[in-house]
């Protein structure tokens, strides 16, 4: 299992759009992708479970990567994360 922390940079935060796009990004690997807001987790996979965390600018998130392509997933999501969010 690999994880990063990342602050959220983006002025309307985790929103509807990039949301969509990050749902996007995760359901490319097979590795169980999870992000983690104040004690809650969700799948990477399941749009409303993220907007439902409600990540606003400012704050942190905790993404952990596990499975068999977990490698190559955790470098795409730290890239789509420090692009778009």
């Amino acid at each position: 299992m690999r994880e990063f922390s990342y602050t959220i940079k983006d002025e309307v935060g985790l929103h509807a759009r990039p949301a969509g796009e990050l749902v996007k990004e995760a359901k490319k690997y097979k590795s169980k992708i999870t992000i983690c807001k104040d004690g809650k987790s969700v799948e990477a996979t399941k749009l409303m479970a993220i907007m439902g965390l409600g990540v606003k600018c400012g704050q942190s998130v905790e993404v952990s990567v596990d499975g068999e392509d977990e490698d190559i997933a955790y470098e795409a999501m730290k890239t789509f994360f420090e692009t778009n969010l």
